[in-house]
């Protein structure tokens, strides 16, 4: 048995690793004129075609930059697409932390922001300040106030409902723990 070699597979070729061939793999490059990188991203030629450009990340990112999803399409054809890809996704419910809005630790969701900007207070104000800053300014536009103002009346509705969504948020969390 001398040319006889000893396989590392003890009769299992699957023990191998997958990647110990010696043959040379082909690798797509990126179909941007003169990159020599590798095109593994791809990205669609127009909206609604099976075909794709194969782009490296750079490039990829570059070209999704302008993409439009809705070019070439009227109004209508717009606003139909976009009502079924919402009726698709509507049975995915949307994580409560995806909606924090603005900046700071996450602890207000964007609604809880608008009611804060509402009422003119700071996203780090605490109940008693958004109860007095509430009862302030709804003393001004009351109805009993200002009878038969109809602008005062959009105001104490839109300050009614901004204390309604942190008087819940407050709750939450004092229910949590």
């Amino acid at each position: 048995m001398v040319g006889a070699r000893r396989s590392n597979d003890w009769g299992f070729p699957r023990w191998r690793g997958y990647g110990s061939s010696r043959e040379a793999t082909t690798v797509r490059l990126c179909d941007r004129h003169g990159c020599e990188e590798k095109g593994d991203c791809p990205a669609p030629k127009a909206p609604n075609s099976p075909e794709r450009w194969y782009f490296c990340q750079k490039h990829a990112a570059e070209y999704n930059k302008k993409w439009d999803y809705f070019e070439g399409l009227d109004k209508a054809e717009r606003e139909a697409r976009t009502k079924d890809e919402r009726t698709e996704n509507s049975g995915y419910a949307e994580a409560q932390h995806y909606g924090w809005g603005g900046s700071g630790d996450g602890s207000r969701s964007a609604d809880e922001m608008r009611a804060l900007e509402v009422l003119g207070l700071e996203s780090d104000a605490e109940f008693a300040a958004i109860k007095k800053a509430w009862r302030e300014k709804a003393k001004l536009v009351h109805p009993d106030v200002k009878p038969g103002d109809k602008d005062a009346a959009v105001e104490f509705q839109k300050l009614q409902l901004a204390y309604e969504v942190l008087k819940a948020a407050e709750e939450r969390r004092e229910w949590k723990g």
